[in-house]
C-alpha cells in the first residue's frame, strides 16, 4: 500500500485532483468529509465539542453550527487549538480505520487541506502538492465561489504560503490553466504512484 497525502492552498483545485485519483482506481480518505461525520448529531465528538464550547455553537436542530464555531476560533488560537485537541484524534483514528480497508497494492490518497499547516508530511510515503499562484486562487473565490475578495484574503492568509506547500511535496500538480490541462499531469502522477504502489507490496 502506497500512502499519499495530497493537499494545496484554498482554490488551487486539490478536489479536482483528488477526484480524477479517484476515477483512476486510488482509495480517498477526505479529512474533512471525515471532520464533518465525527461531529455529526448523536457523536461522542459533538458531545464534546459542546461540553468545550457552550450549547450556543448548536442550531436549533442540533447540528453543529459551523459559522458560529468559526468565529469563535478563527482569531483566537487557543480556543483553536482547544477544538483541534478534540477533532484531530477523531479524524486520526477514522482515517487509520478507513485506511486498514484498503488492500495491499492500493494507492490510499489523503485528502489534507492542513497537511503543511499542521506538519503532517511525515505521515505519508509522499506528498502531492495541488499548486496555483495566489492570483489564480484569489480570481477563482471570487468568481467560482461567490467569496468577496478581502473573504477570499483573509481564508488565503489563514493558510500555508505558497513555498511552505512546495518544501513539502515530493510531487507538484500545476494547477494554474485551464481543467484540460490538469488531467495528463495527473495521469503522469497516477502512473508514478501506481508504480511505487508496487514496490512497496
Amino acid at each position: 500500500m502506497l500512502k499519499v497525502g495530497l493537499t494545496g492552498g484554498i482554490g488551487a483545485g486539490k478536489s479536482e485532483v483528488s477526484r480524477l485519483f479517484v476515477s483512476h482506481g486510488a482509495v480517498l480518505i477526505d479529512a474533512d468529509r471525515i471532520a464533518r461525520e465525527v461531529v455529526e448529531p448523536g457523536t461522542p465528538g459533538l458531545a464534546a465539542v459542546v461540553a468545550e464550547f457552550g450549547p450556543g455553537i448548536l442550531t436549533a436542530e442540533g447540528t453543529l453550527d459551523r459559522p458560529r464555531l468559526g468565529s469563535i476560533v478563527f482569531n483566537d488560537p487557543d480556543r483553536l487549538a482547544a477544538l483541534n485537541a478534540i477533532v484531530h484524534p477523531l479524524v486520526g483514528a477514522r482515517s487509520a480505520e478507513l485506511e486498514g480497508l484498503a488492500g495491499p497494492g492500493d494507492v490510499v490518497v489523503h485528502d489534507v487541506p492542513l497537511l503543511a499547516e499542521n506538519g503532517l508530511a511525515p505521515l505519508y510515503d509522499l506528498v502531492v502538492v495541488v499548486d496555483a499562484a495566489p492570483e489564480t486562487q484569489l480570481d477563482r473565490l471570487v468568481r467560482l465561489r461567490g467569496m468577496t475578495e478581502s473573504e477570499a484574503r483573509a481564508r488565503m492568509a489563514a493558510q500555508a504560503t505558497r513555498a511552505q506547500r512546495r518544501a513539502v511535496a515530493d510531487l507538484i500538480v500545476d494547477n494554474d490553466g485551464p481543467l484540460e490541462d490538469l488531467e495528463p499531469q495527473v495521469l503522469r502522477i497516477w502512473a508514478e504512484l501506481r508504480e511505487r504502489a508496487g514496490e512497496s507490496r
